[in-house]
């Protein structure tokens, strides 16, 4: 009975790992000395073949053996239990566990560090379409740094809130640079809920934004008048360093933003339009 409870225990453990398909190796490691070390059977794995049996050897001697011996046998056949057929079929069975584990690894690593350079070119190339929302967009690069933990390359959380920012479209410019003068940093969770709240604005006003410098900064949001006449600022800008915010202009020079409030504009309707977080540049000539 305590053989059989054993055997349904494995196959257990078992169907709980990721089946090895050659690039995920990393991963799966990981998951087989789990399992192995709960069900305490990764003896084989931790330690090398007692020595042979002889006429003169202790009890002890001989149940170590014995002990080592099962978990050899239990140990490649987890294993093999949790490798694709594919693969499974080019793998020799005369080895130890430990040769096992090792040959599987000398074979299929590299394909660890190929995936690995892959998924980080993703990461840091990623781009926000608006094809879906913006949670399903920040999960996934999410996952994609979860993917790169598992292959050992750690992504820290400041790395992955700046390639988030990173991979925002134009109209989220205002949003980065408030982002850039705020002094606490957000981690993921709150970015995430930063940007889904600005996802919420930005759809409100119809998926547009006002260009206030320049060609390439947003999409234009026409009033119906074509003559409109500015005025002053309905808010007092917000002071920031200008020496740490700065816009690139088309001759590649920069322009000191010294501050970031909400700009009024009166049409000739007599409606006003309201330009939330205009960046004050006082050496641009020219606002819009």
């Amino acid at each position: 009975m305590a053989n059989s409870a054993s055997t349904v225990s494995l196959h257990s453990h078992a169907t709980s790992v990721t089946v090895f398909n050659g690039l995920n190796f990393s991963e799966w490691r990981e998951q087989v000395n789990f399992h192995l070390g709960v069900l305490d059977l990764d003896l084989a794995l931790l330690e090398e073949k007692p020595t042979d049996i002889t006429d003169e050897s202790s009890d002890t001697e001989k149940l170590k053996l014995k002990a080592w011996d099962r978990s050899n046998r239990l140990c490649i056949s987890f294993m093999r239990m949790t490798i694709a057929n594919n693969i499974k079929t080019t793998l020799p069975e005369s080895v130890t566990a430990k040769e096992y584990l090792k040959l599987v690894e000398d074979r299929f690593r590299s394909a660890d560090k190929s995936l690995a350079g892959t998924l980080m070119a993703e990461l840091t190339t990623m781009k926000y379409d608006g094809s879906r929302s913006m949670q399903q967009h920040i999960l996934e690069m999410t996952n994609t740094a979860a993917r790169l933990k598992s292959l050992g390359m750690t992504v820290d959380d400041s790395f992955l809130v700046q390639f988030i920012l990173n991979s925002l479209p134009p109209e989220y410019g205002p949003f980065q640079i408030n982002y850039n003068t705020i002094k606490d940093k957000w981690d993921v969770n709150e970015l995430s809920s930063k940007l889904t709240q600005e996802e919420t604005r930005l759809k409100a006003q119809g998926g547009h934004t006002v260009n206030l410098v320049g060609q390439g900064a947003g999409k234009v949001l026409k009033p119906k008048s074509k003559k409109f006449k500015k005025k002053g600022p309905a808010k007092v800008p917000q002071s920031i360093d200008p020496s740490k915010n700065f816009l690139f202009m088309g001759n590649r020079m920069k322009a000191p933003i010294e501050g970031i409030g909400t700009y009024r504009v009166v049409l000739d309707s007599g409606c006003n339009l309201d330009l939330f977080q205009t960046l004050y540049v006082p050496s641009l000539s020219r606002g819009f």
